[in-house]
């Protein structure tokens, strides 16, 4: 595994900003990693790349252990994290030389890498010069630059247009073809269009992780009806294949079914056998944003 996390915690304080979490990643998956502010996720990518020290577990990236070799580790590394540490007064091309220095490999791949992130016409420009949506991108360009076999991206897409965000997206899944992607984000589009995986954290616990075709192959159906008066929650557990009844206000329910089958119309049979009239009938996609807000509200 490229990434393998068991049991991490770590302390501030009193405070758990992360409870015991484990979690592995393979080379060419795309993993988005969400949660809430405050969730545990920057702290999480912070100790995987070992700029912080966990307070209990283990860490490793392609079987080197970060707590101990984090040096080592940091050459398979590339990161981008949440606030893109950028030194302003340097132009785009003496930035990302002085990165190639650090890591002691030639500059030949700085052109490559500028035109790879769509940075040709702003390669002139000073830093402090560029727009956020840019320079975001050489913050990105930055953390691809050693072409590292992992690849850690908090926000990376902060910033961008939409024209931004479909190039950047492009790029980064064309990167997640050979080389292992822990993405961060709060646009669940994204995720939907680029990742293969979602893991969310909350409180700083894991509170799923499954690929995202299992999460849409799920036969899980929202409705939301609304009646003439109101009745009780156990009338409603008659319905069939009912696996969740949720009272919104006075008449108005969410119900949600385990079933393939449209459960609309069985809705409007059960109406119909007593006596009751439906007011309201809507079907809520069971998709990434609701499980989202359903799993961290």
């Amino acid at each position: 595994m490229s990434i393998q996390l068991t049991s991490i915690t770590k302390v501030y304080g009193e405070q758990k900003a992360v409870n015991n979490i484990s979690f592995t990643a393979k080379k060419g998956e795309i993993v988005g990693f969400l949660g809430p502010n405050g969730a545990g996720k920057s702290t999480t990518m912070k100790i995987l790349t070992g700029y912080i020290q966990p307070t209990e577990g283990t860490v490793f990236v392609n079987d080197i252990d970060v707590l101990t070799d984090s040096i080592t580790t940091r050459k398979d590394i590339g990161y981008l994290p949440e606030h893109n540490p950028l030194y302003l007064d340097m132009y785009v091309k003496e930035y990302l030389r002085f990165h190639a220095e650090i890591h002691a490999i030639a500059t030949d791949t700085i052109q490559e890498t500028i035109s790879k992130v769509g940075l040709d016409k702003e390669a002139h420009k000073k830093i402090g010069q560029l727009s956020k949506g840019y320079r975001q991108r050489v913050g990105l360009a930055a953390a691809i630059l050693h072409n590292p076999d992992v690849l850690i991206l908090d926000e990376p897409t902060t910033g961008l247009d939409p024209n931004q965000l479909v190039e950047i997206r492009a790029l980064i899944k064309e990167l997640g073809k050979d080389k292992t992607v822990l993405f961060s984000t709060h646009i669940m589009q994204e995720v939907e269009a680029v990742c293969d995986r979602v893991i969310i954290i909350n409180n700083g616990e894991i509170v799923i992780d499954k690929k995202l075709t299992d999460l849409k192959e799920s036969n899980q159906q929202v409705i939301k009806v609304g009646f003439d008066y109101k009745i009780e929650e156990q009338f409603l557990q008659r319905l069939a294949n009912i696996s969740e009844i949720k009272n919104n206000f006075d008449n108005s329910w969410t119900l949600t079914f385990e079933s393939e089958e449209d459960m609309r119309p069985k809705l409007f049979d059960f109406a119909q056998e007593y006596g009751l009239k439906i007011l309201e009938l809507n079907s809520e996609n069971k998709n990434l944003e609701s499980l989202f807000r359903e799993l961290t509200q």
